[in-house]
């Protein structure tokens, strides 16, 4: 399969270019250095704009200002020989401040400087020493005596008036999405904006960053398929991290009460719209705390996390209304279905035959060791899940789908455990550790039936994980947090591609 930019590539109009702007950097490299290395840029675009932009003509040649800047030419506009217009952009801003517009002249910036601007190229990164004025249209503006080109860009950029268009071309070429949209640049600068605030956040409520290994003997911490590899050296089998959770409660046995990781995780499962097969995840956990204090954490994590990302707690997500500032809703997984699907009856949510029956119309064949919780959680997924909109804790999970989970002690088979949905997704995970060695002993057991069963996420029983619990972990509280997702809501993102740099795609034929 080609994109719409490969075809064009293709094309012998785009070859041409390619050859003639080939032929420019073979004589380039004749004259001497063809890619420079020793211009270093002074000033960025944004930062003239927010210092000068204000500025009136006057005061602007009252005070002369000599910058020195480099950036890719965006657009070039020639008066002749004689002069020429032309506009930089560099990485100072997503917005029109991170481009400025250069004046080049004969008299100013000399005979050779000016034949060479001639016979540059939308896409050339040049560099430029010059002073600031205001044109009669007062845009401010480098009058440029020096000029120099210090990358020769061989390929055209888009057009103009329509970058990047093609999706696919958009994820798998990333470095021209970037180039030509601004609106991508944006939502880079965002995430980035959104995983400082949580950084921050943590450590200022006395978390320490932590790093776990990302290559496990034993997958564990989730319930998914991971992705296997192998160890040549060890000549032993090895997995991709699902999660990084049961590293991270080794480390609170081990006395550091509240850690946190920014991890990539792996799982060998569809791909979507909301899925990848790597994503990022924030997962905390501390000592001494359970799953209604992690609830108010969580909730403040991501309302900071918004606020310094987006600007506002309160945002708009494909044209509807989400408001982060408000506390967020908590709902049981059956109070969920009597919302949501009120036609149910508290008799037929309690008959584990009827929600069995009912899941089936759905397209869903539960495993034949679903208990009714599972069953319930199940009916919930595919009648309510999809209609929770503003932030809404779900809680009071069966045991038999939290193994790590700390059981509730006054209510059978439920765990003290939530998820966050929002805008009919999950975003987050958590729950009450479960601290007592014997009781996860018989929960991984159970899980390893499930595998045996025909259940490929259920977890594997880790033997030294169980010896970490029996020197005893403090009771704490511990949620995984997806940042993708996440930024997916707070950039307004309808698709996971959009906020990862580089997501998995189909090989190019």
């Amino acid at each position: 399969m080609t994109t719409d930019l490969q075809d064009q590539a293709a094309a012998p109009d785009e070859n041409k270019i390619i050859a003639e702007r080939r032929a420019k950097l073979a004589a380039i490299r004749e004259q001497g250095v063809a890619f420079p290395n020793d211009f270093k840029p002074e000033h960025k675009a944004a930062d003239l704009h927010a210092q000068y932009g204000e500025k009136t003509r006057e005061e602007l040649e009252a005070a002369p200002v000599t910058v020195t800047l480099a950036g890719r030419m965006m657009l070039k506009r020639e008066a002749g020989k004689k002069a020429a217009f032309a506009t930089l952009q560099d990485a100072s801003g997503p917005k029109a401040d991170g481009r400025i517009q250069i004046y080049a002249t004969l008299d100013l910036t000399g005979e050779a400087a000016m034949a060479a601007l001639h016979h540059y190229d939308l896409g050339d990164i040049l560099g430029v020493v010059g002073t600031l004025f205001k044109t009669k249209t007062d845009e401010l503006t480098i009058k440029v005596s020096e000029l120099r080109l210090i990358t020769k860009s061989l390929r055209p950029l888009p057009d103009k008036f329509h970058g990047l268009a093609d999706q696919e071309t958009k994820y798998r070429q990333r470095y021209v999405d970037l180039i030509m949209n601004e609106e991508t640049r944006r939502t880079f600068k965002a995430r980035t904006a959104a995983i400082s605030s949580i950084r921050r956040f943590m450590e200022k409520n006395d978390f320490m960053e932590v790093e776990t290994p990302m290559l496990h003997t034993i997958p564990g911490g989730a319930a998914a398929k991971p992705f296997i590899t192998h160890h040549n050296a060890l000549d032993m089998q090895m997995f991709l991290r699902i999660a990084p959770e049961l590293y991270l409660k080794r480390l609170v046995v081990g006395g550091f009460d509240r850690v946190f990781e920014i991890n990539r995780n792996f799982r060998n499962e569809g791909v979507s719209i909301r899925h990848n097969p790597e994503f990022t995840m924030m997962e905390f956990y501390a000592a001494y705390t359970d799953y209604k204090w992690l609830m108010d954490f969580t909730e403040a994590v991501i309302r900071q996390a918004a606020i310094d990302a987006h600007g506002t707690a309160k945002l708009t997500y494909g044209g509807r209304e989400l408001d982060l500032s408000k506390p967020f809703h908590r709902l049981t997984i059956v109070e969920a279905i009597n919302k949501y699907a009120p036609s149910y009856t508290a008799e037929q949510l309690n008959d584990a035959e009827y929600i069995k029956k009912e899941l089936l119309k759905f397209g869903v064949k539960p495993f034949t060791t679903a208990g009714l919780g599972a069953l319930q959680l199940a009916l919930f997924e595919e009648t309510a899940e999809a209609q929770l909109w503003e932030p809404t804790y779900i809680i009071d999970y069966p045991v038999e789908v939290s193994p790590l989970a700390r059981a509730s002690d006054s209510r059978e088979g439920i765990t003290e455990r939530f998820e966050l949905f929002m805008v009919g997704r999950e975003i987050a995970n958590g729950f009450s550790e479960l601290n007592d060695a014997e009781d996860q002993s018989a929960r991984f057991l159970a899980q390893v039936a499930a595998k045996d069963a025909g259940d490929e996420e259920a977890m594997f029983y880790d033997a030294d994980y169980i010896r970490a619990l029996e020197y005893g972990m403090p009771p704490a509280g511990g949620c995984g947090i997806g940042i993708d997702r996440l930024m997916m809501i707070i950039t307004d993102s309808p698709n996971i591609r959009d906020v990862l740099l580089f997501p998995h795609l189909r090989r190019e034929e």
